[in-house]
């Protein structure tokens, strides 16, 4: 009878063998959640505050000394290039051109009669050549004295406003004093500081454009010169020119937005992917990269800086092509295959539908 009750034993121990045997079978398959790289942009454009201003600013003065005889222009006129602006008292000035005038007909007369003479060998060489060096110089002295009859009108040197005026008629203005300054608006440009981040980058730019309220449209611009000294908040000023005709509407102290847009020499490689892609292989940053074959790759990756949305930067050790894991990183070994969870859908949350 015992032998009999015992039959079930060896069936038991074959059928939790075979049972055994199958789970040894499957291996534990981790799943995962993929990304992909994204390639950033060719080009960054950033926005500062600028200023138009004009290209400079001139102290004008008459180039001789005397007395105002009338300004013929008052603070905020617009003039022209040529135009006059204020005169002097000519009285005495003309009256030296006129006696130096006299003095040089005089002198011509006799050097005339030198040169018959001379010509007729009654007056020496040495003579005749004095006369001649002496009318020379008499008309240099008439010629100085025509100038400074002439030196007593000013005149615009360029189109501009006039922006102060420092004098009033009758007043006496010694040579070279600054009789009124003009704002030269036949070239204005837009004045900008940058950080010391940008202007290191500064070979990198490409194109500049400026908007004002008000002005429909952006404004080309083009670089006119950077300072490259920093001030006491460590910007750099930079100068930008109109690289078109400039609109009418834009005047000397007007706030506009300046707009540099600067490209990078190796913005082709350089890829966005997440923080929690990423993991530490000793001390090299590494990526999980997934095969054809459903199976994942340790990639070691070399990183830049993070972007504005707080991503890592990688710029060699990926292609944009690529897929890497981006959730259960730490799960994994070296050819480990995985199962891809499918991302949720954003207008199915929870799989209701």
């Amino acid at each position: 009878m015992k032998t009999i009750d015992r039959w079930w034993i060896p069936l038991a121990a074959l059928v939790l063998s075979g049972c055994s045997g199958e789970r040894s079978e499957s291996p534990y398959v981790p799943s995962v959640c993929l990304t992909q790289p994204v390639a950033l942009g060719d080009e960054t454009t950033r926005t500062y505050s600028g200023v138009v201003s004009a290209a400079h600013e001139v102290n004008l003065g008459f180039k001789t000394a005397g007395q105002l005889a009338r300004i013929h222009v008052t603070e905020g006129d617009y003039v022209r290039r040529g135009q006059l602006l204020a005169e002097l008292d000519d009285a005495d000035y003309r009256l030296a051109v006129e006696a130096l005038q006299i003095q040089y007909d005089q002198l011509q007369d006799e050097v005339e009669r030198t040169k018959r003479l001379f010509e007729q060998r009654s007056v020496s060489a040495n003579d005749y050549e004095k006369a001649q060096a002496g009318l020379r110089q008499l008309g240099v002295q008439l010629q100085v004295n025509r100038n400074k009859l002439d030196y007593t009108k000013l005149y615009a040197p360029t189109d501009g406003y006039v922006q102060q005026v420092n004098f009033s008629p009758a007043e006496m203005v010694n040579t070279g004093t600054a009789l009124l300054s003009l704002l030269d608006v036949s070239r204005m440009e837009v004045e900008v500081d940058i950080p010391a981040g940008e202007y290191l980058q500064r070979d990198r730019f490409t194109h500049f454009t400026c908007r004002a309220a008000g002005v429909e449209g952006e404004v080309p611009m083009r670089l006119s010169g950077i300072l490259p000294k920093a001030d006491g908040n460590q910007l750099y000023h930079l100068t930008l020119a109109f690289a078109a005709q400039l609109d009418r509407q834009l005047t000397a102290g007007m706030n506009v937005e300046v707009r540099i847009t600067s490209t990078d020499t190796v913005s082709r490689r350089r890829l966005a992917i997440p923080l929690k892609a990423l993991f530490l292989a000793g001390d090299v940053p590494c990526v999980w990269v997934l095969g054809a074959d459903s199976t994942v790759h340790r990639r070691a990756v070399v990183l830049d800086n993070t972007d504005a949305r707080g991503r890592a930067v990688v710029i060699d050790g990926l292609n944009a092509e690529e897929q890497i894991v981006r959730a259960g990183v730490s799960a994994l070994d070296e050819g480990m295959k995985v199962r891809v969870v499918a991302e949720p859908s954003q207008t199915n949350v929870g799989g209701l539908l």
